[in-house]
């Protein structure tokens, strides 16, 4: 059987060998071979094999079916600073899997021009950190920003999304957002104002610890991963998609 290579992003960072494709991997990984656990799992596949940090011949030596016929579901290589090593050039389709164990695949495209003067964003980040932060950086120049040595806080590469921002004047009217402010709504205004009022700071860090309110109902238009030369974006699916061709996964998510 072949063997498939998988980035786990969230909610833990790994490199990941299985003979299991996409969508039986996902379930597997969220659900478990004996149902007893449930947790969303955000995955790209990998293209191939690549040079460098990670020991393939370890990956052949264990990701072998099973007497019986099994296919192996997963061999871990590595769980700790995956994403830096791997060549952007080698990532795939990146799946989004509901506690339930079903897929979203989302495939990459051009990232869309989201620069607003006067618009604020809120960015979930996944891996390898996973604080969310309040910005006036549209996502390119916050990717930019964030793997920038030259900065103090920054990581060689980003996995992020843009969230959907709540309308304060009406929260009801912000739509199925999931409940990722639903308990910090006036500390997450007060992020806000701080860089209304603070020209010079770009970035505030609105949460450090929650990330399991993270919910895909959040996402806004997608998701990226990004070093300091490139970005790359997987649209999220409208809701018109996600109803006429993936009804069944938008149901899971909560999303319709």
């Amino acid at each position: 059987m072949e063997i498939h290579y998988y980035l786990s992003c969230f909610p833990t960072e790994g490199l990941i060998a299985s003979q299991l494709e996409p969508e039986e991997f996902g379930s597997y990984m969220a659900v478990g071979s004996k149902k007893g656990h449930k947790e969303n799992i955000v995955f790209i596949e990998l293209l191939g094999e690549f040079e460098g940090a990670f020991d393939w011949h370890y990956a052949h030596q264990k990701c072998v079916t099973q007497p019986n016929g099994r296919p192996k579901h997963s061999v871990y290589l590595s769980i700790y600073r995956v994403l830096e090593h791997i060549p952007l050039d080698l990532l795939g389709s990146l799946y989004l899997t509901t506690c339930d164990g079903r897929s979203l695949e989302l495939t990459q495209s051009s990232p869309e021009n989201l620069r607003d003067s006067d618009e604020r964003y809120i960015y979930q980040e996944l891996c390898p950190v996973r604080p969310v932060i309040v910005s006036v950086l549209e996502p390119q120049e916050f990717a930019r920003y964030i793997t920038d040595q030259s900065n103090k806080i920054w990581v060689p590469k980003i996995v992020f999304t843009d969230t959907k921002m709540i309308d304060f004047s009406d929260p009801e009217r912000s739509g199925n957002i999931g409940g990722i402010y639903d308990d910090e709504i006036y500390h997450l205004k007060d992020c806000l104002d701080v860089l209304d009022l603070e020209q010079d700071k770009l970035n505030k860090t609105f949460d450090r610890s929650h990330v399991d309110s993270f919910t895909y109902q959040a996402i806004n238009t997608g998701i990226y991963v990004a070093d300091r030369k490139r970005l790359i974006f997987y649209p999220m699916k409208s809701l018109e998609e996600l109803r006429d061709q993936h009804y069944y996964w938008a149901e899971s998510a909560m999303i319709i």
